[in-house]
């Protein structure tokens, strides 16, 4: 029987492990059946429908990427707050944190600070110096 308290913080890791995989590959083969359904039913152009996958697969990922940083901040900060365990979180947070940079400039065309803004907004803060 577990009554640790650490064995419990890491029984709590791996569910939010387990469920930030699970939104992944759900995910994936989701967007995937969706291609190869719009595909066999030639509804729209190919183009959008592989604009649509890599959209779809890319939020799949980022849900999915938020899910096991949150695991590995518990694990870290909870079970083993070594200087070590933070430095290694801090590395793999800033990859994470890239990834998901990289994804939303991918799917969304822009970076995520310039959400809000309409396409027509934007050159007219550039031409006030904003």
């Amino acid at each position: 029987m577990m009554t640790n308290e650490a064995d419990w913080i890491h029984m709590a890791t791996s569910a939010v492990e387990i469920v930030g995989t699970a939104i992944i590959v759900v995910g994936a083969f989701g967007t995937l059946a969706a291609f190869l359904v719009g595909l066999i039913k030639g509804m729209t152009s190919r183009a959008t429908l592989i604009a649509d996958f890599r959209s779809g697969l890319g939020r799949s990922i980022l849900l999915g990427l938020e899910f096991l940083v949150a695991a590995d901040i518990i694990n870290t900060v909870a079970v083993d707050p070594t200087i070590e365990s933070l430095l290694v979180l801090a590395g793999i947070v800033l990859i994470r944190t890239f990834l998901s940079f990289s994804l939303e400039v991918e799917i969304d065309g822009r970076w995520p600070w310039q959400k809000g803004r309409s396409d027509d907004q934007a050159p007219r803060d550039a031409e006030r110096g904003r």
